[in-house]
């Protein structure tokens, strides 16, 4: 006799085979199939990738300058540039100003009291800036400065450590052109003197001021290292361009000329310093008067010295290099070469969006949910998914894009920001990161949503509009930049490289690559978004029916 047997599997069994089991692994192996298998999905991240390398390398190469020196040939590219000062971190810096000086060796202190600082600068409104013409008009830039200086040399980039008075900063110790520390407030006229000290005492220099010469105040206490034996100590005067910065609808216009200052010093004494010999001016890095040339300003004193009054003038700055209309050089910073990541990332939520509303258009989220009840295990897998794979291709375009367009533009006389490891590391991982976090806030959305449209544009509205209205000036500069701290393109922030210096007048907007937020500050705020999107999509797949 012959016993027929009947195997009944249980319900699921075959559709957890199709989605890889019920393991958290054969879940991710599975969506992985699902994402691979639509070839529109693997076409939209291949653009996003191709879009950001071409973006990047594109304006790369049409970063280009030209110019003709004196009447000679014409030049391009790094022929053009002077040489460019690097301070003692490595970073570009400025470093032109008008210095009395004298050598100090060994520890020692210098007083002055500064009794007036005034300044002029280019009439951007009133004609044509030309230097030396006639068309200054007075005016003293926010961050002109005059003060009293320890310096490792007249070189360009040299260690230093100076206390002064400002255009409208009141007073700060500033060293080694990225450190700044705040002083007394207020301006400096004859009837509101500021004293200024400087002390050293081997590789330290502590710098005092006081409002009467009797009763001081540290204003900070800062460590050279390497100082040498003997150093240059004396007074100075400096001043940056003149930039008139206009916020219009669809962009920045940006109009500046030179500027000079002049501080007026009296009371200069040097306890216990072997001073006493022949003060001697130098405009270090041609920081003249303005309108004199580099050789003019070397031969013409920019100071005066009567009856122990010194008035000096001069014009540039000493502080790290930074972009924007204020700088010196044609600088290009890493981000600038990861232009095409915004591109990327439109591409990248519109892919991510859909990834989790196909499966309802198809009536597919059935059989998944049929195979897997672990709703959560289901969302999980989908975003880490999407989530890898949005930062493999963000990394590979980054890499390509820095790789290929900082050369370039190098090449074609662009000045680059050195900035350190971790920060150049930071500037190439972080926009992946991004794409990675705004797809899995895509894909939330996809699951609260529902609907590709809806998932869309709620993705691209929250995630792209805000870059736009405040990049563009669409919206005025105040809302533009609580618009880049609350939603998620805060994220972006984490490609700024360069850190907004107090001591440098910089511009607030994306397109600069200024950010309000610091770089993992804003990129928590994408995160944020991304966790409660997901919090919101996990209660729904559970409460709704699929």
């Amino acid at each position: 006799m012959t016993t027929q047997r009947t195997t009944h599997r249980r319900p699921g069994a075959d559709l957890g085979r199709v989605t890889g089991g019920t393991s958290f692994g054969g879940l991710l192996r599975a969506e992985w199939v699902k994402f691979r298998s639509v070839r529109g999905w693997v076409i939209g991240m291949t653009l996003a990738a191709l879009l950001m390398a071409f973006i990047g390398v594109f304006a790369a190469a049409n970063s280009s300058i030209g110019c003709q020196i004196n009447g000679g040939p014409p030049k391009s590219g790094k022929a053009c540039l002077p040489q460019i000062p690097h301070g003692p971190g490595g970073e570009v810096v400025s470093d032109s100003f008008y210095f009395v000086h004298q050598p100090l060796t060994g520890n020692g202190s210098i007083t002055a009291r500064v009794t007036s600082l005034t300044g002029e600068h280019a009439n951007l409104t009133g004609g044509p800036v030309q230097v030396g013409s006639g068309y200054m008009v007075p005016g003293l830039a926010s961050w002109a400065k005059a003060g009293i200086i320890i310096k490792q040399g007249t070189h360009q980039g040299s260690a230093y450590a100076a206390v002064m008075v400002t255009g409208s900063n009141g007073v700060r110790m500033e060293d080694n052109y990225t450190a700044d520390s705040a002083g007394m407030p207020g301006n400096v006229s004859a009837a509101h003197p500021r004293w200024l000290r400087l002390t050293r005492s081997g590789d330290r220099i502590t710098g005092y001021d006081s409002a009467d010469g009797t009763h001081w105040t540290q204003v900070s206490t800062v460590q050279l290292t390497g100082l040498p034996a003997t150093v240059q100590v004396g007074m100075f005067a400096t001043s940056p361009n003149y930039t008139l910065t206009q916020n219009s609808f669809g962009g920045t216009t940006d109009n500046g000329g030179p500027a000079q200052a002049t501080g007026v010093f009296d009371h200069v004494s040097w306890p216990g310093a072997a001073l006493g010999g022949t003060w001697t001016g130098t405009a270090v890095g041609g920081g003249g008067p303005v309108g004199q040339t580099r050789a003019q300003a070397q031969g013409q004193p920019g100071f005066g010295h009567s009856h122990g009054t010194f008035t000096v003038t001069g014009s540039g700055d000493i502080a790290p290099v930074t972009p924007g209309p204020g700088s010196r050089y044609p600088t290009v910073t890493i981000e600038q070469s990861l232009a095409g990541a915004f591109l990327g990332l439109i591409a990248i939520v519109v892919v991510a969006a859909m990834f989790f509303t196909a499966e309802y258009r198809r009536g597919l989220i059935r059989t998944t949910l049929a195979a897997t009840p672990r709703r959560g295990a289901v969302l999980a897998a989908k975003a880490l998914v999407i989530g890898a794979v949005a930062f493999v291709t963000g990394l590979i375009a980054s890499v390509i894009s820095v790789a290929v367009g900082v050369p370039k533009e190098q090449n074609q006389g662009q000045v680059l920001l050195t900035v350190s490891a971790l920060t150049e590391a930071r500037g190439i991982v972080g926009p992946a990161a991004v794409l990675a976090v705004a797809a899995v806030f895509a894909v939330a959305l996809g699951a609260v949503l529902r609907r590709s449209a809806a998932a869309i544009t709620v993705a691209v509205v929250t995630v792209v509009l805000p870059f736009l209205l405040a990049g563009l000036n669409i919206v005025p500069s105040g809302v533009g930049a609580w618009l880049l701290r609350l939603t998620p393109t805060a994220g972006l922030a984490i490609q700024q490289s360069i850190p907004r210096y107090p001591q440098v007048t910089s511009v607030l907007s994306p397109v600069r690559g200024y950010y309000p937020l610091s770089p993992y500050a804003g990129f928590a705020v994408l995160c944020l978004w991304a966790a409660a999107a997901l919090g919101l999509a996990l209660v729904l797949l559970r409460r709704r029916d699929a």
